[in-house]
């Protein structure tokens, strides 16, 4: 509990708006399914992003810049995202690694996370603090972190 604890405060210090979650009973398919995205659980969250169990503070696992789109199959603008999150992926192949988590499937990690807005979007650079999105965002939104956040030399 009070790795969940320093990871909410992690969010909270780079939190940059807030919307609802939506309601979980109206549920319906999310878009697409690409390859390009990877879908997360939480163990390979550990392994792969930042074990929260182990670590205190911020440590990213990985090597290439990430964006973690954390949604739900019932949320429509989740299911607005969803592409544009595909056609990131497609488009920065090799440059960051784009993952999804299911929300409805991986609570304890949403929970740990303290994700309680759908969509979120966190954008987590090869080094530094990640940076985090609520909500529907453009795609142009969306390439500019990228550019201004992850691929930063």
């Amino acid at each position: 509990m009070r790795q969940s604890i320093v990871f909410t405060v992690i969010l909270a210090a780079v939190l940059s708006g807030n919307c609802s979650a939506g309601n979980p009973e109206n549920k319906s398919k999310n878009t697409g399914g690409n390859e390009s995205v990877i879908p997360l659980t939480n163990e390979a969250f550990k392994k792969n992003v930042f074990n929260y169990v182990a670590n205190k503070e911020w440590k990213y696992e990985g090597s290439k810049p990430a964006i973690i789109d954390f949604y739900a199959d019932w949320c429509p603008p989740c299911r607005q995202l969803s592409p544009l999150v595909e056609e990131i992926a497609k488009e920065y192949e090799g440059k960051i690694v784009v993952y999804k988590v299911n929300t409805d499937k991986e609570k304890e990690l949403a929970r740990s996370l303290g994700i309680e807005s759908l969509p979120t979007l966190l954008f987590i650079p090869a080094k530094g603090q990640p940076h985090i999105t609520l909500g529907y965002i453009p795609k142009e939104n969306i390439v500019k972190t990228i550019n201004e956040v992850l691929l930063t030399k």
